[in-house]
């Protein structure tokens, strides 16, 4: 059985989202996020006050992180400075 669940985000009308809504979209601990942006190996932000997400770049990022194998993203992981 297949188990979904709906996640509700707020995307702002030019794309963002903040910090909390970047975490639940990606599916990802907002600590985490924040960790990546310390260590530069997460998507792309704008910190005007609050730190921002755009949809397009988490999707990006998403997409750049795909793998065919465990070995392949351990590899990927591995340039990147991420742990798998």
């Amino acid at each position: 059985m297949i188990e979904r669940s709906i996640v509700t985000v707020r995307l702002y009308p030019d794309g963002r989202l903040d910090s909390a809504s970047a975490a639940a979209y990606v599916g990802l601990n907002e600590k985490t996020m924040a960790n990546y942006r310390c260590k530069g190996i997460g998507p792309k932000f704008v910190k005007r006050g609050k730190i921002f997400y755009f949809k397009d770049d988490l999707d990006a990022w998403l997409n750049e992180g795909r793998a065919q194998s465990t070995a392949q993203a351990r590899c990927q992981a591995g340039a990147n400075g991420a742990t798998v």
